[in-house]
């Protein structure tokens, strides 16, 4: 079932979990104890990240560094097939531009179809600082909005090559991201909201924001794009902080702003105390988000599955 369908079914708000494949050569047990919790919740649909190559820089023995491509985080197919069949919930792989040309993704949404995935998150992907040579004949998503466009396309059985135009239409439910705080590289808030417009009208169906700590940012953000004439569900999506070093690292790696009290509250407890206060600050976001009606919340759980199952104990749904 597509994610649209989930939300104008529900009678109650529910929750959703993303996910993030093992490290490439990792171990997938962590990864299926974290599916074995998650479940229990009866999450309508699971979010499954995507990763392109990336570069990162390595010191060598002499104090140099070295640049090195690490290849993609692999995962994301099997992950999906496993949450749809195995736990009987709808799986939604996250679609990137970033390190994929349009020939790579249709062959991955195939591969999607084949398995019964209804479902996709459109996202251009953060840059990895690596740019793969594109082949002759080959071309890209340059934005999000290329790929709406593309995945639209397949659903009305429009393809890449002459070979494809008699195949079967898809029938894919497509998803954005949103940025209460704004996306780091617009102007301003009304402009990054007409981009999400512009993908709205390119065939999205619903949107599941950025995390964020202060829930009058999502309130102000649902107001814009509802006065700009975006009509879909906005889900929420919320993330607990766990320590102090996330502190320092969620505001640079997604752009947004830790609340003063929020961030005060955590760097004067002990560090072991640091998660049970990003417990109890996400507990009253979500309360207060769903006592002003929003269609579900979405959390990031990536694969520690300890704190939302503290969370889920005391939120009352």
């Amino acid at each position: 079932m597509k994610v649209i369908e989930h939300l104008q079914k529900a009678n109650n708000p529910f929750v959703s979990f993303e996910i993030i494949p093992p490290k490439r050569g990792g171990d997938s047990k962590k990864l299926l104890a974290a599916l074995d919790d998650l479940v229990k919740f009866n999450p309508p649909f699971i979010d499954i990240t995507s990763h392109a190559a990336e570069v990162v820089y390595e010191e060598t023995a002499s104090g140099d560094f070295q640049m090195k491509v690490k290849r993609k985080r692999p995962g994301t197919l099997g992950i999906c097939a496993l949450i749809q069949h195995k736990y009987n919930v709808d799986a939604v792989p996250h679609v990137i531009c970033q390190g994929f040309t349009k020939e790579e993704t249709e062959d991955f949404l195939i591969e999607l179809h084949y398995l019964g995935i209804d479902n996709v998150l459109a996202i251009r992907g953060d840059d990895s600082g690596f740019s793969k040579p594109i082949k002759f004949g080959r071309s890209i998503n340059n934005y999000a909005i290329d790929l709406v466009k593309q995945i639209k396309d397949m659903n009305d059985g429009k393809y890449l090559e002459d070979t494809l135009l008699n195949a079967d239409k898809m029938n894919f439910g497509i998803g954005i991201g949103g940025y209460p705080e704004k996306h780091f590289e617009a102007p301003n808030m009304q402009i990054d909201v007409n981009h999400t417009k512009a993908k709205i009208d390119a065939g999205a169906e619903y949107i599941v924001t950025q995390m964020f700590y202060d829930n009058k940012k999502y309130f102000d953000y649902v107001k814009i794009c509802k006065d700009s004439g975006i009509d879909v569900p906005i889900i929420p999506g919320l993330k607990i902080i766990t320590s102090k070093a996330q502190l320092k690292s969620l505001p640079p790696s997604f752009y947004v702003d830790i609340p003063t009290d929020l961030a005060n509250e955590i760097m004067e407890a002990k560090p072991e105390h640091s998660a049970e206060i990003g417990i109890e600050w996400t507990l009253k976001q979500a309360e207060e988000l769903l006592n002003k009606n929003v269609p579900s919340i979405h959390f990031y759980v990536m694969q520690n599955t300890k704190p939302i199952k503290q969370l889920m104990k005391k939120l009352k749904l």
